[in-house]
């Protein structure tokens, strides 16, 4: 099948399980990975059914709105839009996440953050942490951290206002609304002193002169200000790393996402701030992902 043919053969009827096939046919062919799981995605998003709805439900008709939903769906999906901000939701660390326009779309990379974090309060026994998470954006690190750790709680800041209602959103939607506090603001100007035993960022790491390269899901759907770190790629860690550090616990935790071959230049950063217990954590494809640092002084913080 060809990208530009329609989910519904002339003369057969609309079911859940042909457009299903027909459209994971016409992801393929236009050479799209992972096709199969994009499909029951989208299908799954216009239907409201699972996995198993998806094979149960095979021969379940499509009604005509959602068959032209679809239909736009794959102009747009064959178009380079990501299947993400289609169905307006992402999946992270087995939770679902609410999009907007202002938030990145999260990735797996992302969770080695978020196991390195979980795995130094586990060491460490802290079971009632305190953390902040700068530049919250969805809400996938924070909001899963909380979800993981049901005695922590947690601030998230952010520069757009739409970027926080999406994560309230979220907070509200995996049970942890109460224990999030969402703020407007950059990076950790307007938190507190010595109030958090974490402190964990993903922050724009990409150099201005190579976002023109980037893959167009990146390059077109994901908000800039997400992107752009800046000429050497490194704007946001100095901005970070000028605040957050005082706004640490003795003995508390800063963790940070890093761009391919920046982990020289961060740890670096990171001895300058006057963090100590410096660590390069990598990822599953074996790539520095995450940079770790204490503040100094002996302390319980993790």
């Amino acid at each position: 099948m060809s990208g530009d043919e329609p989910l519904v053969a002339p003369g057969t009827p609309a079911t859940v399980g042909g457009v299903t096939r027909r459209l994971r046919a016409a992801l393929a062919a236009a050479g799209i990975d992972g096709a199969e799981i994009e499909a029951r995605r989208m299908v799954g998003a216009v239907t409201g059914l699972d996995l198993t709805g998806l094979v149960t439900g095979a021969d379940r008709p499509l009604d005509a709105t959602a068959l032209a939903r679809l239909e736009g769906w794959r102009i747009r999906r064959l178009a380079g839009e990501p299947v993400e901000r289609l169905i307006g939701a992402a999946d992270f660390f087995g939770l679902a996440f609410a999009l907007s326009a202002e938030t990145l779309v999260p990735r797996s990379d992302t969770e080695t953050l978020v196991v390195a974090v979980l795995e130094a309060l586990t060491e460490a026994r802290c079971t009632a942490p305190v953390i902040a998470d700068l530049g919250v954006g969805s809400g996938a690190i924070l909001v899963t951290l909380l979800h993981e750790v049901p005695g922590a709680i947690g601030i998230g800041t952010d520069l757009s206002a739409d970027a926080l209602a999406t994560a309230r959103a979220n907070a509200g939607t995996h049970g942890v609304a109460a224990r999030a506090l969402m703020l407007r603001g950059s990076w950790a100007e307007s938190l507190a002193l010595g109030a958090f035993d974490v402190v964990v960022s993903n922050p724009p790491y990409i150099e201005t002169a190579t976002i023109a390269g980037l893959d167009r899901e990146v390059r077109v759907h994901d908000p800039i200000r997400a992107l752009d770190g800046g000429a050497d790629g490194l704007d946001a860690y100095r901005a970070i790393l000028a605040t957050a550090p005082q706004r640490l616990r003795p003995g508390g935790l800063l963790a940070v996402e890093i761009g391919a071959g920046q982990g020289t230049a961060v740890t670096a950063l990171f001895a300058s701030a006057g963090l100590g217990a410096i660590a390069l954590v990598r990822d599953l494809a074996g790539r520095d992902r995450v940079v770790l640092g204490r503040r100094s002084t002996a302390g319980s913080s993790p």
